[in-house]
């Protein structure tokens, strides 16, 4: 009890409570605004959260992660266009309502499934601070090295399709990391006698370059759309009561989203997809699915808000950061001194729950808001492409600059803007190189301590959560190259079919020109001989 106690003192200080607000209602401002996402804006204000208290600076950029995702569902419903990339899935059932006129409805209910997804994935995490501060203290370097080692490892499997290309810009992360003086010897590492080098290159210009300016790039380079918004007439209460007719559905979609908010490099959108597939298959319409269906709607929504408070377990009980926007978060740590991992949950518990109370007050105040401010938030999908990327692009350098009052860093990130920028053209992923930077800085810095009390090999597993992570990896990455080999068995299977059907195409064809040539031989003979008879 007087833990509590303690973490609401914390959380009812009048800095909080303002971080409080502005976290929540300025995500679902970014979060209505197609184009700019979540990312972008924790990558320009990260720089001003090193100033601030961490409870301050940390329930600012969780309120914008969380929150971004309701006002997301906005433009996702009314233009067929998600505010943030998780809510995709939103408009194969939003957009379908919109046009049977009935976007009030599909708007009601994605509040409701948001705030529904939200609050289950917080009591979730309420449920496990115990088993997690039970766990945390067995875990020593050569677990941690495994635990990270097993999340960028995730982080590249999770991009299917592009496990080569995700690999390639992880190990670009994790060498960026090595750039500069090296933490224990002090020496200058691929530095090339530049003194600029000399200090690293920043995680937080590159986060700015790859996401901030990148997008801003995206945005003046882009089209410029005229969008027409659909009227919303009536109340905006009426979502709760069509949720509370599919709490199965609800039930399962927030048990992905924190299932999979736990794992690192899975995220939003495999917690999207599972709910949603499982919901279609479970479903008594499932022809419904992708013209207007409540239950998809609930799937997606549920899922995709149940994953923020979830990615905080690896990053508060591990110091392992899930993805990149918990990846930035973790600076803010880093910066204060409060370094994050089993220490957290035995000194500092009062923190760890304020942190929790304010995720619940947060998704209660986003709720608040959205219901009495939805006619003029979706004003905001009006902004033109271009003046908002000029915006990002200004914010982004003075961010960058503000860093160490340095015109070299604006450079450096202006450069891994145009390489985001490049990534973004070709579809490819950027968060492996934000991964890489830092799972790999912690991957080094706990491989160096273990290995003073290592003789053999087999030492480094020798503890039980060592040897559980060490099985772990194994599996994750036999379960990938048997998928592989499976699906190269397929697609031969294929390809040899495709074979063998073209070559009795070409014999049918063949055959039949044949048999033509010689009709026509026959005609030719019969015809030449009745003239000479």
């Amino acid at each position: 009890m007087e833990l509590l106690l303690s973490s609401i003192d914390i959380l009812l200080r009048w800095d909080v409570l303002i971080a409080l607000l502005v976290g929540s209602i300025g995500g679902v401002i970014i979060g209505a605004i197609p184009g700019v996402g979540p990312a972008v804006a924790i990558a320009i204000l990260l720089p001003a959260t090193f100033s601030m208290d961490p409870i301050v600076g940390l329930t600012v950029l969780l309120g914008i992660y969380g929150s971004s995702m309701y006002g997301g569902a906005i433009p996702a419903i009314l233009i067929n266009t998600p505010g943030t990339a998780v809510n995709a899935l939103t408009t194969y059932e939003g957009f379908p309502m919109t046009l049977r006129g009935e976007a009030r409805r599909a708007l009601s209910l994605a509040y409701s499934a948001s705030f529904f997804g939200g609050i289950f994935s917080v009591v979730a995490l309420v449920l496990m601070a115990p088993v997690l501060a039970s766990i945390a203290p067995m875990f020593g370097s050569r677990e941690i090295f495994l635990a990270a080692l097993l999340g960028i490892i995730l982080v590249i499997i999770a991009h299917r399709g592009q496990t080569l290309i995700a690999a390639a810009l992880a190990c670009l992360g994790i060498f960026l990391n090595t750039i500069g003086l090296e933490a224990i010897k002090y020496t200058k590492r691929y530095t090339f006698d530049q003194s600029w080098l000399a200090g690293g290159v920043d995680l937080i210009v590159v986060v700015l370059g790859l996401f901030a300016i990148s997008q801003a790039f995206f945005l003046l380079f882009g089209p410029d759309e005229k969008i027409r918004l659909a009227r919303i007439r009536g109340g905006m209460f009426e979502g709760f009561r069509e949720l509370a007719k599919h709490p199965r559905i609800a039930a399962i979609s927030g048990t992905f989203g924190v299932v999979m908010g736990m794992i690192p490099g899975v995220g939003e959108f495999t917690a999207q997809f599972m709910s949603y597939t499982t919901a279609q298959r479970t479903s008594k319409t499932p022809q419904s699915f992708g013209h207007g269906s409540s239950e998809g709607l609930i799937a997606s929504e549920v899922s995709n808000n149940a994953v923020p408070a979830a990615a905080m377990i690896p990053l508060l009980a591990l110091g392992i950061p899930g993805e990149a926007l918990t990846a930035m978060m973790l600076s803010v740590f880093y910066v204060h001194n409060v370094v994050p991992g089993p220490g957290l949950f035995q000194n500092k518990m009062d923190f760890v729950i304020a942190l929790y109370l304010a995720l619940f007050v947060l998704n209660i105040l986003v709720l608040i808001f959205l219901l009495v401010s939805t006619r003029q938030l979706i004003k905001l999908v009006k902004i033109p492409n271009r003046y908002m990327g000029v915006c990002i692009l200004t914010l982004s350098f003075i961010g960058v600059y503000s860093l160490r009052n340095n015109a070299t860093d604006c450079a450096i990130a202006a450069v891994f803007g145009l390489f985001g920028f490049i990534l973004r053209r070709l579809s490819l992923p950027s968060v492996p190189i934000i991964l890489g930077m830092v799972l790999g800085g912690i991957m080094e810095v706990k491989l160096r301590t273990s290995m003073s009390r290592v003789k053999e090999p087999l030492d480094f597993i020798d503890r039980p959560i060592a040897f559980i992570l060490f099985c772990i990896i194994v599996l994750v990455l036999v379960s990938h190259f048997l998928r592989l080999r499976r699906h190269n068995a397929q697609q031969r299977q294929q390809r040899d079919s495709i074979d063998r059907s073209a070559v009795r195409f070409s014999g049918h064809m063949l055959a039949r020109r044949n048999k033509l040539e010689n009709r026509r031989l026959r005609h030719t003979r019969r015809r030449y001989t009745s003239l000479s008879d």
